[in-house]
């Protein structure tokens, strides 16, 4: 059960004045957490900061002022010039002045009665707002505050600016807000007083009060104590959810699988290549983690290309060597064929049985299948997240890999779980993860990297190209098909849009047709699963040449002889998915290039992106650019849980919070693992507040 002192902030924001649907779904569009399953709650709108301030403190004269500055001016009130009876459509003025000149107060839709009542003629007031000058004139419309001189007390000299969305207004928001603060419970301290006195933190409604009423303009940065109080909070709440789902995957007892060497040896001879150094590493790691008796929870980290499958398969066939059965789960059906033939390949030559399961299979086929594979006769099954649904059963689970983690959150992974006798689990990711951000989303786990690109990779050649220069570009395209080479065309939509002025996945498609005619493949995530084969089965075979898509290629599509990638409108990508799309060429023994088609001009942000593309291949750099460039806003490419979609932390400010967080979480469930201590009770409400109910979950289930 929620504690009840939790209640006020649980319950509806339409319980608030003047908040209906209408106004609380516009408020939701604000909110940084995912509200789909869920409606706007009280407890969000404090969590709405705002993005900087209007410093109302700059009192001039009316001469003084600059044009489109935010003043205050000390006026005396003059004549009322209403629009004329009919013109409704005509603004209301007030002429005002001071010692330095006269300005129009200007009103559109404007009550009469209203206005001779706040501003009547004679009255000294202060009014508030942006100034403008026309033709040596000053003007202000809607002025945002007035108030009689003598309650100037009234005026908010430091005016938080809050985020907006079209159909709500500041003002209604601002009163949402400032109601929902009222309805904040007393609520006990649960950080540990050491921390959060070397941090010099202060309290948690403090923090909340002073960023919605700052008293200086320094009282909104990111970097001063009341938000850094805020954002501790919430990384301490995400490490502990992980430090819990850790230990109940821990206190499920793993245990030692040791096999007797014979797969993995006949694999790595079976290989036509040997493994890297750090592939070296990271298979004596799992390998030493797995004969351990708890259970492994391992984070494979390596960059497109670096060989993470091939490290799987080894700890795969561990797995089988014990005894026990092994599991792949991929993100995408396409994906998971591509591992099935990798894999089955190799492991037909060493005595292995591996199987594939997509949600395409059914009827009497998959009805087989499960049977083989409850029976124990599958050794190693290849899928997606249709491994881990109800009447899947296996003989024995003992490892579970998961590919692209940040696809999987904190639920998939209980789900995993549950399916064998506590399996060890292996997860891969080819996003390549600044340190900060691992320990956000991965805190959990243990963590190998791979670092080299497999011998025989050649390095690929990046160039930018302004769209201007498509034409030259088809020409040289047309040389590189007449050798033989194949190319990947990425666009950033499936079909044309009226909002956005870019070139379409069909639109190319029927364009560059016109040029190499049945050269030309299309795919896109709108195509049915058998159309994607078939496209991928023309171009891998090499009936097609040219495959236009969309980033539905980004993860995992292996075709090892396409050696140019061009990627339209480079300027709309984050750096992450750039690097990700790059990957799919150089994955042979030819040069590859990779051409980054632009339009201009471009902005500052866009243009160190494409430059980083062109200065370097390593992918954790691209990445530790990447955050510096745009935050960790939605670097993992999702904002799932398990990924760091936070509400109020900012790893570009915070990441320095992140390891002591880490650590507080650890001890604190060292100390108290059922969370019962008054502290423990105390981070209950923290978990609830910052929306972890599945970790409470975690304790309440033992």
């Amino acid at each position: 059960m929620r504690p009840s002192a939790l209640d006020p902030l649980f319950a509806p924001a339409t319980s608030l004045d003047g908040i209906g649907d209408k106004i609380a779904g516009l408020i939701a569009r604000l909110v940084p957490t995912d509200l789909t399953n869920r409606p706007l709650r009280v407890g969000d709108l404090p969590f709405i900061l705002p993005h900087s301030v209007i410093d109302r403190s700059r009192r001039v004269a009316i001469a003084e002022a600059s044009n489109g500055g935010i003043v205050t001016l000390t006026l005396t009130v003059g004549a009322h010039f209403p629009p004329p009876r009919g013109k409704r459509n005509l603004p209301y003025r007030v002429m005002a002045f001071d010692e330095s000149g006269e300005i129009a107060l200007t009103f559109f839709h404007a009550r009469q009665v209203w206005l001779e009542k706040v501003l009547s003629e004679g009255a000294r007031v202060l009014v508030s707002g942006k100034i403008e000058w026309f033709n040596g004139r000053a003007s202000m419309v809607h002025p945002d505050h007035i108030v009689a001189e003598a309650e100037a007390y009234q005026l908010p000299v430091i005016e938080p600016v809050y985020p907006l969305t079209a159909g709500l207004s500041a003002k209604v928001l601002r009163k949402a807000i400032a109601q929902a603060m009222t309805r904040l419970p007393q609520l006990p301290e649960w950080q540990d007083a050491a921390v959060q006195q070397r941090l010099g933190l202060p309290s948690f409604d403090q923090a909340l009060k002073t960023l919605h009423d700052p008293g200086r303009i320094e009282d909104l940065s990111p970097e001063g104590a009341p938000w850094r109080r805020l954002a501790y909070d919430e990384l301490l709440a995400g490490q502990l959810s992980l430090a819990l789902v850790r230990q109940r995957t821990r206190r499920l007892t793993g245990r030692p699988l040791a096999g007797h060497g014979r797969h993995v040896a006949a694999l790595l001879k079976a290989l036509p290549y040997r493994l890297t150094p750090s592939q070296e590493t990271a298979v004596a790691e799992i390998h030493a983690d797995m004969a351990e008796g708890d259970r492994m929870l391992r984070l494979l980290q390596g960059d497109v290309g670096s060989g993470k499958t091939v490290v799987a398969l080894m700890a795969m066939a561990r797995a089988v060597e014990a005894g026990g059965q092994a599991a792949l789960m991929a993100p995408t059906e396409i994906l998971a064929r591509q591992h099935h033939a990798t894999i089955s390949r190799l492991c037909e030559q060493v005595g292995l049985k591996v199987a594939l399961l997509t949600g395409r299979d059914k009827g009497r086929e998959r009805k087989a299948l499960l049977e083989r594979l409850n029976s124990g006769e599958v050794d190693i099954i290849i899928g997606t997240h249709a491994l881990f649904q109800e009447g899947v059963d296996f003989a024995d689970l003992a490892l579970a890999v998961i590919d692209e983690q940040h696809r999987f959150g904190v639920h998939q992974r209980l789900a995993i779980t549950s399916k064998g006798n506590a399996p060890d689990i292996l997860v891969m990711t080819a996003t390549p993860i600044p340190r900060t951000l691992v320990l956000s989303a991965f805190g959990d786990m243990d963590v190998s990297r791979l670092t080299e690109k497999p011998a025989g990779r050649q390095p690929i050649k990046t160039v930018t190209m302004p769209l201007e220069r498509l034409g030259e570009l088809v020409g040289r395209l047309r040389e590189a098909v007449a050798e033989g080479q194949k190319v990947y065309w990425i666009c950033p939509l499936v079909e044309e849009s009226e909002n956005v002025d870019v070139t379409s996945a069909e639109d190319r498609h029927e364009a560059l047709s016109q040029v190499f005619g049945t050269q030309v493949a299309l795919i896109h995530g709108r195509m049915s699963g058998s159309e994607k084969d078939s496209a991928m089965a023309s171009f891998k075979s090499g009936q097609a040449r040219i495959l236009v898509g969309t980033t539905v290629v980004e993860v995992g599509v292996d075709v090892p002889d396409a050696t140019i990638i061009v990627i339209e409108h480079a300027e709309r990508f984050g750096l992450a998915q750039l690097h990700q799309l790059r990957g799919r060429v150089g994955r042979g023994d030819k040069a590859s290039s990779c051409v980054l088609l632009y339009k201009g001009p471009l902005g500052e942000v866009a243009a160190r992106r494409l430059a980083v593309m062109r200065e370097t291949e390593d992918g954790f750099v691209i990445a530790e650019e990447d955050l510096k460039l745009r935050g960790e806003g939605d670097l993992l490419g999702t904002r799932q849980s398990g990924s760091p979609g936070f509400q109020v932390a900012r790893l570009e400010f915070h990441a320095d919070l992140l390891a002591t967080a880490r650590d507080d979480a650890r001890l604190a469930l060292t100390r108290d693992p059922e969370l019962r201590s008054d502290r423990g009770e105390a981070l209950r409400l923290l978990l609830y507040l910052y929306g972890r109910d599945d970790a409470v979950r975690l304790l309440r289930a033992g």
